[in-house]
């Protein structure tokens, strides 16, 4: 299966709290999206293949299998749609084991409609970058299939690390700070710790260096990060 974004306005909702899962639904629906609830991830799975969503949202407990399991099989089935993960909790290791799995971005609980549209808004944002490329180094950034391609390895990114890498290839050698990074890729009033970058930044090396690559994204200690070849 390879899933892949549609022209619908479907977004999926798995969430087997019945109210978490009404009142998801009730603000998509008022934003002008089709919502269509799952109750478990085995559901959830059969409806990413009959609908082909624009986005989901997940709960990481879930009845069954949880949500994590879910992203992870998912990611292995070649579905590339974006996924935001409702959490309760906002620790590292819970962004870690979210990014693990596959998903783009999560949310916290208790549940807040606004934050939560404005996250959803973020990631249906339409592209203008039909067949843009961005380059620094042997590194190439295709704008319009969201890929990274290095020495000819293609590099498959979640939404989030694409738009970090975008970002700093946008501003190459100029350090950017932690709170400009925060702002122009978060896009929305983030709430949690400022290391939530660090867990992105170790991902997006693990994936860019995966063959011994010379490392590109530099730490500035105290500051933040900047490209540039050592």
């Amino acid at each position: 299966m390879t899933a892949t974004l549609s022209d619908s306005s479907c977004i999926l909702v798995v969430e087997t709290d019945e109210m978490l899962a009404g009142s998801v639904s009730a603000d998509l629906k008022e934003s002008g999206y089709e919502a269509v609830v799952a109750q478990d991830a085995m559901s959830g799975l059969r409806q990413v293949t009959e609908l082909q969503p624009l986005l989901i949202v997940v709960d990481r407990m879930l009845t069954g299998e949880s949500g994590l399991w879910f992203c992870t099989k998912l990611r292995s089935l070649g579905a590339r749609v974006p996924v935001l993960m409702l959490m309760a909790r906002d620790a590292v290791e819970d962004r870690v084991a979210c990014l693990e799995a596959g998903a783009d971005d999560y949310f916290l609980k208790p549940y807040r409609t606004d934050d939560f549209l404005k996250l959803v808004k973020l990631y249906l944002q339409p592209g203008s970058h039909a067949s843009e490329k961005l380059r620094f180094g042997d590194l190439v950034l295709d704008l319009s299939t969201r890929r990274a391609i290095r020495n000819g390895r293609n590099i498959d990114l979640t939404m989030k690390e694409f738009e970090l890498i975008k970002y700093l290839m946008e501003h190459p050698r100029e350090v950017l700070t932690r709170e400009q990074i925060l702002e122009n890729v978060w896009g929305y009033d983030f709430v949690g710790e400022s290391n939530v970058i660090e867990v992105y930044i170790r991902y997006l090396r693990l994936k860019i260096e995966d063959e011994g690559e010379k490392r590109l994204i530099q730490t500035v200690r105290g500051v933040g990060y900047v490209l540039r070849e050592a």
